[in-house]
Parts: structure tokens; C-alpha cells; sequence
């Protein structure tokens, strides 16, 4: 069981749009204190049709639920809301950069 919650709903998404930045060749992670009860971890990802075909989007929403369950649940902020946004290099950007900006993104934000 991975270590989050999915997000689903787009109010959701806006309301995260207002949180921390942290931004990377490979994707845009946005950090976002819901200030609820809620202690859990949350997780969103956009890959917009920019990107490419659905084949290249699947597979950049692949690798970024790979990461998130590898990384958010050591690095990521409780009770916060995790959105992963893909951008058109992340494509090719190897797996290691991408957790190595993944867990410099966490630990920035999550102070």
C-alpha cells in the first residue's frame, strides 16, 4: 500500500495551486498545507497533452507514482497536499536525477 492518498477532485488541485514551488527541469512538485484534522499525504499528478501522446504521458504518470511511493513517505510534509506536474523534458530525464530533484524538492518545502 503505497504511502498517500490519491487526489481526485479539481478543487483540490486549485487549492494546491497556492502552495509552495519547487521547480525542476523534469517536473513542477507543488506543496500545499491543507490545515485539516488529516494527517495523511496526499498525492496529485498532471501530465497535460503538451507533453506528448498518451503513451509518453502514461509512462511520466508511471514513473512519477514510482517515486512518490518511494519518496513521500520519508520526505513528504503530513497532513499536505503533494501535486507532481509534468514538464516536456522529464521525458527523457533520467530516473536517478529525478529523485535525486524529487527529494530536494521535498526537503525544501517540507520545512
Amino acid at each position: 500500500m503505497p504511502p498517500y492518498e490519491t487526489m481526485r477532485k479539481r478543487a483540490d488541485f486549485l487549492a494546491a495551486n497556492r502552495g509552495k514551488r519547487f521547480v525542476t527541469p523534469g517536473f513542477i512538485l507543488l506543496v500545499h498545507d491543507r490545515r485539516d484534522e488529516s494527517d495523511a499525504i496526499r498525492l496529485g499528478i498532471t501530465v497535460t497533452k503538451k507533453i506528448g501522446n498518451a503513451v509518453t504521458r502514461n509512462r511520466m504518470k508511471r514513473r512519477f507514482r514510482a517515486l512518490a511511493a518511494e519518496m513521500l513517505g520519508r520526505f513528504g510534509k503530513s497532513g499536505a497536499d503533494h501535486i507532481l506536474i509534468g514538464r516536456k523534458s522529464g521525458v527523457e530525464r533520467a530516473f536517478g536525477e529525478m529523485r535525486a530533484d524529487l527529494q530536494r524538492g521535498l526537503e525544501k518545502l517540507g520545512s
